[in-house]
């Protein structure tokens, strides 16, 4: 049996060295790596960062979400709008991470002490990412404009103004730049997430999702911790957008059944319960449909699908378990 606090000290220590990794990174793919690659890089790491979010919702908090495309969308949608109506782009920060973080913390409300039910929870986040998916579109005219921001409808707004150095308005951060930002993000995403999960709370949640009665009947308010874990994972979706909207730009398509349906495949393909799986998974999973993409006559949709169910087959428990497994049975 462990000695107590050896997961805290091994989860500190997954932490420290995930920071390291990506400090590491951060300072040395820029330099190999041209230009657009790099921009590529940091929406791959924008989406494994939405698909950390869902894992955390879903493998540990037990709260299957078809709807993290709506943080997501939300989180670009309100640092493009904030970033177009402040005069320093660190400002629309908070704003990017507070919209998102207190959608899903109504929502979730609505949700959890409404009483509903696990399947309808996934019809009334879907249904809310397709409402926000259809208003978006229709918000073409001059008349939709919130301040000097027009939404811009099925064009979305692709005159967002990218970070700029904190205090300093006039020196917005390169490409490269952006990078390290966005890798720093999804590490620090990652070691909180590990933290989080080591301390009373995340036992908690993860009880909850073990055994709900159980729990409650511990004294604990099942509800609470289950709109907590919630709001975070929107916090995190909120943020992957808000990154996205750095290397590419906002536009209706972030609220799409399309990254929808892509983030939960993600998730289960690289492991639900896990945490770092899904990072793989939504990182390999995308380079592999940006292949299919440039092959002629080949639907990386199809492509998406078919590794689905090859892996639901294959692999059921996803890859990062399934690679743990071989690992310790041929240890020593």
């Amino acid at each position: 049996m462990e000695a107590p606090g050896t997961e805290n000290r091994r989860a500190l220590l997954q932490a420290v060295l995930a920071l390291l990794a990506a400090g590491f990174a951060a300072w040395w793919l820029p330099q190999v790596l041209e230009l657009f690659a790099v921009i590529n890089a940091t929406v791959y790491i924008a989406m494994a960062l939405l698909a950390l979010s869902l894992a955390l919702v879903w493998g540990f908090g037990g709260i299957l979400c078809f709807g993290q495309a709506a943080f997501f969308g939300l989180g670009g949608y309100a640092y493009a709008v904030a970033a177009l109506n402040l005069p320093d782009t660190t400002y629309a920060v908070p704003v990017a991470l507070g919209v998102p973080m207190l959608a899903a913390a109504a929502l979730g409300y609505v949700m959890f002490y409404g009483k509903v039910s696990d399947v309808y929870m996934g019809v009334i986040t879907l249904t809310v990412t397709l409402i926000l998916f259809n208003f978006i579109n229709s918000t073409a005219g001059d008349e939709w404009r919130i301040g000097a921001a027009p939404l811009g409808g099925f064009n979305g707004i692709p005159a967002t103004p990218p970070l700029n150095v904190p205090g300093d308005p006039g020196t917005v951060l390169a490409p490269e730049q952006v990078f390290a930002v966005a890798i720093g993000c999804l590490a620090g995403c990652y070691a909180i997430c590990k933290l989080i999960l080591r301390s009373h709370f995340g036992r908690v949640v993860v009880a909850i999702r073990e055994n709900e009665l159980r729990a409650a009947l511990l004294g604990y308010d099942v509800r609470l911790y289950k709109l907590a874990i919630f709001a975070v994972g929107g916090l995190m979706a909120g943020l992957a957008g808000m990154l996205f909207a750095n290397c590419v730009f906002v536009s209706p398509t972030m609220f799409s059944l399309a990254y929808s349906g892509q983030v939960i495949i993600w998730v289960m393909v690289g492991g639900v319960g896990t945490l770092l799986g899904p990072i793989v998974g939504a990182m390999l999973l995308q380079a592999l449909t940006a292949w299919a993409g440039t092959l002629p006559g080949v639907n990386p949709s199809l492509i998406l699908g078919l590794v689905l169910v090859v892996a639901v087959l294959a692999i059921p428990r996803g890859l990062q378990p399934t690679l743990t497994t071989l690992l310790r049975k041929r240890a020593p």
